[in-house]
C-alpha cells in the first residue's frame, strides 16, 4: 500500500488530527514531545484511506535562532521524528526527513537538530554532520551550557539567504566549532 507524505502547519491541523500525533508520539518517540505550540509545521506520513491514529511517521521542524561568532542565525530545528515501530527500516523515516528538509533549505540558514543514539546514524547518512562543538542556552540569566546535548546535536547547513553578498555562498564555511552554538531559550532547557 502506498503511503502519501501530508505537510501542514500545526495551525491548520483539527483537534482530533492533533490529538492522534500526540498519541502516535507518545508510542513511536516515547512522548514527551509538544506539538501545539506555535510555529510548529509538522510532516506527517499516513497511509490513504487509514484513521489517523495509524501514522506511521511524523516530524516537525519549528523555528529557533542561533547565536554564533557574533551572528544570529534562524533555523528550522527538526523535533519530534519518528516512526511506529511496525512499520521500521522501509524509508518512512527519510522520506519525513526529505520533507522537513525541503523546508529547512528553503526558509532557514541552518537546520540542527538532537539526535538519539538510535537517531543519528539516519541523519548522517542523509548529510547531516554532528557538531563538535558546544552547545548552550540563553536562558533568562544569561549563556548557559547544555553538555548532554553536545555530542548529539546535528546541523545541516545551507547556503545563506539575505544580501548579495551572501547569496549562494554556504554557511557551512561560517560555522567554526570553535565557537559555540548558543540556542534561544525555550521553557525546560534551562533550569
Amino acid at each position: 500500500m502506498a503511503t502519501r507524505l501530508r505537510t501542514a502547519h500545526t495551525a491548520d491541523l483539527a483537534p482530533a488530527e492533533l490529538h492522534a500525533v500526540r498519541a502516535f508520539l507518545d508510542e513511536a518517540v516515547g512522548g514527551g514531545v509538544g506539538v501545539a505550540g506555535g510555529g510548529h509545521r509538522h510532516r506527517r506520513l499516513h497511509p490513504p484511506g487509514h484513521h489517523h491514529n495509524c501514522l506511521p511517521g511524523h516530524g516537525s521542524v519549528i523555528q529557533r535562532r542561533v547565536l554564533h561568532r557574533g551572528r544570529s542565525l534562524r533555523v528550522g530545528y527538526v523535533e519530534a521524528v519518528g516512526v511506529r515501530a511496525d512499520v521500521r527500516r522501509r524509508g518512512h523515516g527519510g522520506r519525513v526527513m526529505a520533507a522537513l528538509e525541503r523546508v529547512i533549505e528553503g526558509s532557514y540558514a541552518l537546520g540542527a537538530l538532537s539526535a538519539s543514539e538510535d537517531g543519528g546514524p539516519l541523519y548522517a547518512a542523509r548529510g547531516w554532520q554532528l557538531w563538535p562543538g558546544r552547545i548552550c542556552a540563553l536562558g533568562p540569566g544569561g549563556v548557559v551550557r547544555l553538555p548532554d546535548e553536545e555530542g548529539s546535536t546535528y546541523v545541516r547547513p545551507v547556503a545563506a539567504a539575505g544580501t548579495a553578498s551572501t547569496v549562494g555562498r554556504p554557511l557551512h564555511g561560517a560555522l567554526d566549532p570553535a565557537h559555540e552554538l548558543v540556542f534561544d531559550w525555550r521553557e525546560g532547557d534551562v533550569l
